[in-house]
């Protein structure tokens, strides 16, 4: 059943006001400092805390419509009364001021919703001859706002079009005296007997399930043999409290008794609207936790709801396999967590009940969404029905926005904006930073979900969430700001700055590292990565267009020799100011790399950028004597030459876990670099190919056309370059989340997943890297800017 959780309706988000002080403009003493730090740590922690317990318990409030219909089941034992007295004095008791029952403190947009709540609850007090106070005002609430059931501006839960008539033709039966004009009355009954003769007249098993999850409004005209098909293992139909009871009406079964008993054994004396959802509810608080960037506080509360989904997932539970949206979520959560999952069931239940063209109704956005999420994640080369699911939801998402059309969730601008995102972003190119500030300044405390009728859950939108979200993604940026500043200083101390002839691109260095890895304790890690990432940048440079042939030997004999009076041995003040950086930073990387992993690693540093300087030598042989390698002979060489080694080799020694002299040189630690590193390459061959061109430099663009004698187009070569850079990602992905025979610590394989991610948004549109413009903007997102949500 596809309808079940991702009709998702984000309304009236509240309003927040944070105040960020930055510690340099305090000018309070410091023991006030320090109290108010303490007190921000107790509130931090409990924060925390409070998060935790809701993974034990998922919170989920009563339905009005629900329990109406439970609420008019009869007893098997007499059928003048009711089987569950107690949901027919809850209606009683629960009658909002304005004569109506659903949530309180309702959106504007939900009057639909709160006409099929009442009128449901007004059945159920007619049936039983009671309330009559209740009743009248019910029946006021609705001849009041009746207008609202035909406004196609109004948020239209599943099936009101024919649950909303068919009510009101039940209220003619009891005698219900609705002052309703006639002529809008005929109107929504016409609307409702044409939807279900074109419905039925359907031989699609999608129909038939949507008309079997709305057995309440098809009444007497149910073939409900057919219905109990769908009948799940707890004994209720489509874990709907008021399907189960609609077939209680019609026919006897102890196994849909049994099931509304359990739920007001656990509720009392109302029931929810879908029950259970603790699958798909802790799902999305992983989901969730982690789009904000706060999931590392609670990796064993998560591990844990995992290790369940999994087992959940071996057993083809069917609160995962019967629901489209939580197979969605399950499959994307677990693969990329390195669980073993296939994506057939995911790709089965998409053909059966998603991309059948006629069910434009079930297209809901939300789901459309989570779909196309999922199916981002191809790791195998035989995951074709995958490739296929992701060519179709990007065209009806792509659609959808373009026509504003957003299905059940139209209105919702937050839902709008996911889109958005998810298509300028895609899975391989969506960093995290990035994405954790976009979600957090789109987060809506208050989430109200719709089915037949709309619902809450603390579970799918919470206050503590985003004040934690919010007050991490501060703090790990402040820290950012001084680490930068810490950069700009040994740039200068480095007479970096002095090199006229080298990009000076230090922000976007830090930047790909604080975007990659922003924990306050991966330090290390981000200070590493960006003093490399520059120096790289500057010894491109200079073997591209600084330095002469001398220069270029010169620099790389000083790093073999290692032991060298650089006042005596440079040849130039260039080479003297590049080999005394590489050497300073490689010493005290080393050094600080042995307190990481009590061995001394200065010689595989040496080593990774003496392999780097080799590469780029015979790149400018080849341009100087105007050879022209083979295309293999060029990848061989030039995935070296990209430069990656001294940044992501080097940096692995400070992401936490031990990496013997066996790892670094095993087979698995080079394929990764290779596949990371080839896909750089390739992504920048094909964005740099017209200016590598006009520049005489070697480019994988035009080394392709080359071997095929110019017989074919530039186009073509970049088409079958980019399915090369697909493949590649591909199989890098499946690497970093293999778990069996695997050597590398999972923490260390992802920063290779990292660094790709990294390549692929610079190079999305152009050559990020080097314009001037293109990274400003998502510079300042993650360094500069803090979250002031009003």
């Amino acid at each position: 059943m596809i309808f079940c959780h991702y009709n998702n309706l984000f309304l009236g988000q509240k309003s927040h006001r944070w105040f960020i002080l930055s510690s340099s403009a305090s000018l309070e003493p410091t023991l006030r400092n320090a109290k108010e730090g303490n007190a921000i740590s107790l509130c931090f922690e409990g924060t925390k805390e409070r998060v935790r317990k809701m993974f034990d318990k998922v919170d989920l409030s009563v339905s009005s419509y629900d329990t109406a219909w439970v609420a008019m089941v009869p007893s098997p034992n007499s059928h003048q009364d009711p089987c569950f007295p107690e949901c027919l004095n809850w209606v009683l008791d629960n009658q909002l001021h304005d004569g109506s029952w659903g949530l309180s403190h309702r959106h504007p947009l939900l009057i639909k919703d709160t006409l099929s709540s009442t009128l449901a609850c007004i059945l159920a007090l007619k049936k039983w001859g009671v309330g009559e106070e209740q009743l009248h005002k019910g029946l006021d609430f609705i001849e009041s706002n009746f207008h609202a059931a035909n406004d196609e501006n109004q948020q239209t839960p599943i099936g009101f079009n024919i649950l909303f008539p068919s009510m009101l033709k039940y209220a003619k039966d009891y005698n219900l005296n609705l002052r309703i004009r006639q002529a809008e009355l005929v109107s929504m009954l016409h609307k409702r007997d044409s939807e279900l003769k074109i419905d039925l007249g359907r031989n699609s098993e999608e129909f038939r399930t949507y008309l079997a999850y709305l057995s309440e409004g098809i009444g007497n005209l149910q073939r409900w043999e057919t219905v109990m098909k769908y009948q799940r293992k707890n004994g209720s139909l489509f874990n709907s409290p008021s399907t189960t009871a609609a077939a209680l009406l019609h026919l006897p079964n102890s196994s849909c008794l049994n099931y509304l008993h359990s739920i007001l054994k656990k509720y009392g004396n109302a029931v929810p609207t879908v029950y259970p959802l603790d699958i798909y509810a802790r799902l999305c608080m992983v989901d969730s936790l982690e789009r904000l960037g706060i999931d590392k506080y609670f990796k064993e509360e998560i591990r844990s709801v995992l290790d369940e989904t999994y087992r959940f997932w071996l057993q083809e539970e069917e609160d995962i396999f019967l629901d489209i949206t939580t197979c969605a979520m399950a499959f994307r959560l677990l693969r990329l967590t390195g669980y073993d999952v296939s994506s057939e069931p995911l790709t089965q239940l998409f053909e059966d009940h998603f991309s059948d063209s006629t069910g434009g109704y079930l297209k809901n956005t939300g789901v459309a969404l989570e779909l196309y999420k999922a199916s981002q994640i191809i790791i195998h080369p035989n995951e074709s029905a995958l490739e296929k699911q992701k060519s179709w939801l990007t065209h009806l998402l792509k659609e959808q926005l373009s026509n504003g059309v957003m299905q059940a969730d139209r209105f919702n601008r937050v839902i709008s904006q996911e889109v958005d995102d998810a298509l300028k972003f895609p899975f391989c190119a969506n960093l995290d930073r990035l994405e954790n500030r976009r979600y957090i300044e789109h987060y809506n405390v208050d989430c109200t979900r719709i089915l037949k009728t709309s619902y809450r859950s603390k579970n799918l939108g919470n206050e503590d969430f985003l004040n934690l979200a919010v007050e991490d993604f501060n703090l790990c940026q402040s820290i950012h700001q001084e680490e930068l500043k810490q950069l700009e200083r040994w740039v200068v101390e480095n007479r970096l700055d002095k090199l006229k002839f080298a990009r000076q691109k230090l922000h976007y260095c830090y930047f790909s590292a604080a975007a990659a890895l922003f924990s306050p304790e991966l330090s290390e890690a981000r200070i590493t990565w960006a003093k490399n990432s520059l120096l790289t940048t500057v010894v491109d440079d200079f073997f591209d267009i600084g330095g002469s042939k001398d220069e270029l030997l010169n620099l790389m004999q000083l790093l073999e020799k290692w032991e060298v009076n650089v006042g005596f041995d440079c040849c130039s003040e260039h080479v003297d100011i590049i080999f005394s950086a590489l050497r300073n930073t490689i010493i005290v990387v080393g050094e600080k790399a042995y307190r990481w992993q009590t061995r001394n690693v200065t010689n595989h540093l040496i080593e990774i950028w003496l392999d780097l300087l080799k590469s780029m030598f015979l790149e400018a042989e080849w341009v100087r004597s105007k050879s022209v390698p083979t295309l293999d002979e060029y990848m061989t060489n030039g995935y070296v030459s990209f430069a990656l080694g001294p940044i992501v080799l080097s940096t692995l020694y400070f992401i936490g876990p031990k990496l013997s002299e066996d790892i670094v040189g095993s087979c698995e630690y080079n394929k990764l670099f290779k596949l990371m590193s080839s896909c750089g390459r390739l992504l920048n061959d094909i964005q740099g190919f017209e200016r590598e061109a006009k520049e005489g430099k070697l480019n994988a663009v035009m080394l392709r056309i080359i071997e095929r004698n110019g017989a074919t187009t530039e186009e073509d070569v970049i088409g079958e370059l980019k399915v090369e850079i697909e493949d590649t990602r591909r199989e890098l992905l499946r690497s970093v989340l293999q778990r069996n025979g695997s050597v590398i610590p999972r923490d260390c394989k992802d920063l290779f997943w990292k660094m790709s991610k990294v390549l692929h948004l610079f190079y999305m549109k152009n050559d990020g890297f080097s314009s001037q413009h293109e990274m400003v903007g998502a510079v300042r997102s993650v360094i500069q800017e803090p979250i002031i949500l009003k």
